[in-house]
């Protein structure tokens, strides 16, 4: 780590005479995942090799010419590096799961079958709102939710800036993980929030509703992203976007999540929800 911050300050000092302007982003639908690490699982990035420094400087250099300042960041205490953050995506529980019924088992499906009932209680004024505007199921809404952060009781251990930064330098995604670092920038700045005091996936997907920067900057309703009627609005505004372009609720969950798995885990969630909470 003490290499890390060395390369990082030397960086800095390379790049420091040049100014930064102001510029936008796009990136890619959301691919989210609904497995989190635990602290105990974070590491800093201790690798002293070559490439380390290459991709680093590449990602300063890049951002730099784009518009964006991440001088002060990478000197924060709190920057750290995580390692083998792509092992992560290729662990998911869409890639490790054979079959529709083990992938429920990770889940916690049968739990989140029970908690769903007192979400739908808890939360129905605001479901009433989100069916009524975005025309979306209230039990698609939960089932989404429940599935993403556990109702609101999980939203991730890392942090997303050192997430995409990591996954830029383990050279895993780069052009995506650069877009969403961009993303993130104008979000923060925007919100005027600090980035380090954000929580996400190991994917960078933050709030209940674990959206990636882009989408929190194209779909999210509200400032607060951990308010829950917020992210109540979010999920039916970001199925309404697409249910419009496929004419289906299921394709729409579908570009939450491209797994055919967590698809049918979410529309059976619904689907049970909805037989309970009707009885």
């Amino acid at each position: 780590m003490i290499y890390a911050r060395s390369v990082i300050l030397l960086l800095i000092v390379l790049f420091s005479w040049e100014s930064f302007g102001v510029s936008s982003a796009t990136a890619k639908s959301v691919i989210l995942d609904p497995l989190q690490e635990l602290p105990s699982q974070k590491k800093n990035h201790s690798d002293p090799s070559p490439e380390f420094d290459k991709e680093l400087n590449s990602l300063i250099h890049i951002l730099k010419k784009e518009g964006f300042d991440i001088k002060k960041l990478l000197e924060d205490p709190r920057f750290e590096l995580y390692n083998n953050i792509a092992d992560r995506f290729r662990k998911s529980a869409e890639r490790k799961s054979h079959s529709l019924s083990s992938y429920k088992q990770v889940l916690g499906f049968k739990d989140k079958g029970e908690q769903i009932v007192y979400f739908l209680e808890d939360y129905q004024k605001q479901l009433d709102k989100a069916e009524s505007q975005y025309n979306i199921s209230r039990y698609v809404i939960a089932a989404i939710i429940g599935i993403e952060s556990d109702f609101g009781n999980n939203v991730g251990t890392y942090n997303p800036f050192n997430a995409y930064v990591s996954m830029y330098v383990e050279k895993y995604r780069q052009q995506f993980a650069k877009a969403q670092i961009k993303e993130l920038l104008e979000f923060v700045n925007r919100k005027n929030i600090d980035v380090y005091e954000l929580k996400s996936s190991y994917a960078g997907a933050m709030a209940f509703a674990q959206f990636i920067p882009y989408s929190l900057n194209k779909w999210f309703v509200g400032d607060d992203i951990f308010d829950m009627n917020n992210n109540i609005m979010s999920v039916a505004n970001y199925l309404r976007y697409f249910k419009q372009k496929t004419n289906n609720i299921e394709t729409a969950v579908l570009r939450y999540n491209p797994s055919s798995m967590y698809k049918q885990a979410v529309m059976d969630l619904a689907q049970l929800a909805e037989k309970q909470h009707r009885n």
